[in-house]
């Protein structure tokens, strides 16, 4: 299938369109790189334009915009149209969490004068790549008493930063001679922390560093009830000399997240019930209690109901609704041609991502929507004037990789995985177009209004 550029095919006025749109979204990514802060900065811009919390309210009737959260981490947005819920909604399910390093529960230590911060890395990643960059550190720490301090450090441009060293390539004899898994244990993903001694002492860099950590407020055995992410430091960026690319940490899948939630608020006319739903934990299985597998959807639709009066079960608005399982595809990286179906592939500049088969060997782990639903979803994209691509992750053996999609279709909602392309998927810094960003935004508003 032809695959056209969207910077040929639109005129100027789009094209300031699709890049004023990614000033917005290059912001919103910059400030929010962990998924309570996109959680809460989702929440302040609902409530801006007319969203309560569920929780609070009795009664839900046809023109309300509803969410509700899950622990900080997970939030359902929602406006109720005229058509009853029972009659099928729009859903768009989209993960808020990406590729990081933890630190681990007891992670301090000091070793030849230099205290470091052990980590666990979260995700799939290639650990060479988060080596030597400037790093920054979002933590959440809560004490035995319940009280919750917020440390961010790294970001603002006063802010010292963290990084994990190398060894210099004088010595790296030994090393180059190692696969890439050998040559870079998890356990060596240490970040440097501090190197000043407070005073005589078994630990004397440690005991300064807590010193340190102290005017926050935490302790060591804090540690132990914390959450710390450490992200790449550092705001999105243009890419290229004609600014058509975005550079920037966590596009996968907060380009989905982002362009989902915009298209929600964005639309005015509500005929059908539209949901837009943010996940966590889809970058280590989902499988925890604000992952696309928790039960809190489902409790949320139930809720819903008995707020509406309806009469109707889960059953019912699962059937009739249709979902997208807004993520992330890859785009064909020319350096690497050897890893796509060249007639299979997404290319950059080409629009959203339509993908029929995730998973990998065999399709495993692939939710195959029907031929019928693919069909309705071209029908309305072009109908609205939407650029979009048919895509596949890569060639058949040469990997994989699975979406929240299985989650939704599993309760006999109608699902496909749609969202932006992606270049250096799950690398500290990832690479999007302007004009995929743009079109995703325009085919998530579209499905929203679909009959």
């Amino acid at each position: 299938m032809l695959k056209t550029n969207a910077w040929k095919l639109w005129k100027q006025e789009e094209k300031e369109k699709a890049f004023s749109f990614s000033e917005e979204y290059k912001k919103f990514i910059s400030e929010n790189k962990t998924e309570r802060k996109f959680v809460n900065k989702s929440v302040e811009l609902a409530k801006k334009t007319g969203f309560k919390d569920i929780t609070a309210m009795e009664k839900i009737v046809p023109g309300d915009s509803i969410f509700k959260i899950n622990k900080n981490k997970q939030v359902i947005f929602g406006k109720i149209g005229e058509v009853p819920i029972e009659e099928g909604a729009r859903f768009i399910v989209a993960h808020i969490d990406a590729p990081r390093l933890d630190l681990k529960p007891n992670p301090v230590y000091e070793d030849e004068g230099i205290v470091f911060f052990k980590t666990h890395y979260y995700g799939g990643i290639k650990k060479y790549h988060w080596l030597t960059i400037p790093l920054a550190l979002y933590g959440t720490v809560v004490s035995k008493t319940g009280e919750i301090k917020m440390i961010e450090i790294g970001d603002k441009t006063d802010d010292p930063v963290f990084t994990i060293t190398d060894l210099l390539p004088h010595l790296s004899r030994d090393q180059v001679k190692k696969t890439i898994e050998e040559g870079f244990p998890g356990e060596n993903l240490n970040i440097v922390a501090a190197t000043i001694p407070m005073e005589d002492d078994k630990e004397p860099v440690k005991k300064n560093l807590f010193s340190i950590l102290g005017q926050y407020g935490v302790n060591e055995e804090d540690l132990i009830s914390s959450e710390f992410e450490v992200v790449p430091a550092g705001v999105a960026r243009d890419l290229g000399f004609d600014r058509s690319l975005i550079l920037g940490y966590g596009q996968d899948d907060r380009v989905c997240s982002y362009t989902s939630f915009r298209a929600l608020i964005d639309s005015s006319e509500v005929k059908r019930s539209m949901f837009c739903v943010f996940v966590d934990q889809e970058e280590i299985g989902s499988y925890g209690s604000t992952s696309a597998q928790s039960a809190f959807f489902q409790f949320f639709i139930e809720e819903l109901l008995e707020k509406t009066k309806s009469q109707k079960s889960l059953r019912d608005v699962f059937e009739n609704s249709r979902a997208i399982s807004a993520d992330v595809s890859s785009l064909l990286d020319p350096g690497y041609k050897e890893a796509y179906d060249l007639r299979n592939a997404a290319r950059i500049g080409c629009g959203a991502c339509v993908e029929r088969t995730t998973g990998g060997r065999g399709k495993a782990g692939s939710t195959e929507p029907t031929a019928e639903y693919i069909a309705w979803i071209r029908k309305i994209f072009d109908e609205n004037n939407v650029h979009w691509q048919p895509s596949e992750l890569g060639k058949i053996e040469q990997g994989g990789g699975g979406t929240v999609a299985t989650f939704f279709a599993r309760l006999n909602i109608q699902t496909i995985d749609c969202g932006t392309g992606v270049i250096s998927m799950h690398a500290p810094f990832e690479v999007t177009s302007k004009a995929d960003v743009y079109s995703t935004y325009n085919a998530y508003k579209a499905f929203y209004s679909a009959e």
